[in-house]
């Protein structure tokens, strides 16, 4: 199972972070024809021009998987550095520059099955598992909520803590994220808080559409809102 290789049709770009790429080229003194020439000659893609490297940089276009390789060490840098941040399996995959057989060995799952889950963005793996994803991507909790299709779930819980009672919403968000409970609670609490605070004093203006979209607002992000609230930022 673990070194069978995956199929050949290629897969989507990578998330390029465009200004990354510009800085680290202006950090090393180079214009764009020379990392074009350095891509053709050392990297071996003679299809490669300044123009290419221009349409990166301004974010027109984007790099694919042995481009952005090839980028990356022209620019003496990590293929992660030149990523924005990644959002999916696989983006998360390509940042740590593992290959989709050896995360699919690592977590024990079929490769055919591993990439099927990249590929439509539904885990379906077990909770060890996503230990072992954890372990292999380095994956933060934010992360692991995200890969393993649990925002929204998320998203819905956090939105009935800060509008009710958020005592009654510890233990359901304690089993979609890997928080410790004192600091679940606080950060629940802080949450709630939070949004109340912002609808009444909304309110005690006498702005009722003000309200509604000073709250409507808070909810729209409320798993960034949460994280936030547990890394205790003010």
């Amino acid at each position: 199972m673990c070194g069978v290789r995956p199929p050949s049709s290629p897969p989507p770009p990578p998330p390029f972070d465009a200004q990354a790429a510009r800085r680290l080229r202006g950090a090393l003194g180079m214009a764009p024809e020379h990392v074009a020439h350095a891509l053709r000659s050392a990297y071996g893609l003679p299809h490669v021009t300044s123009g290419h490297v221009l349409a990166w940089e301004r974010g027109t276009a984007a790099p694919d998987h042995t481009e952005l390789a090839a980028l990356a060490g022209a620019l003496w840098c990590d293929p992660g550095e030149l990523l924005d941040r990644p959002r999916t399996l696989r983006e998360h995959r390509i940042a740590r520059g593992v290959a989709p057989q050896d995360v699919a060995c690592a977590v024990g799952m079929d490769l055919p099955a591993y990439l099927r889950m990249e590929e439509d963005g539904v885990w379906r793996g077990t909770e060890r598992q996503v230990g072992e994803l954890v372990r292999v991507l380095r994956l933060e909790p934010p992360d692991v909520v995200a890969v393993t299709g649990r925002t929204e779930p998320l998203a819905a819980l956090l939105r009935g803590a800060v509008t009710t009672r958020w005592q009654a919403y510890v233990r359901q968000v304690g089993e979609l994220v890997d928080v410790a409970r004192p600091d679940l609670e606080e950060a629940l609490r802080r949450l709630h808080r939070d949004y109340q605070g912002r609808m009444t004093a909304t309110l005690g203006w006498g702005g009722g559409d003000t309200a509604g979209a000073a709250g409507e607002e808070f909810l729209e992000r409320i798993v960034e809102n949460f994280w936030a609230a547990v890394r205790r930022e003010p």
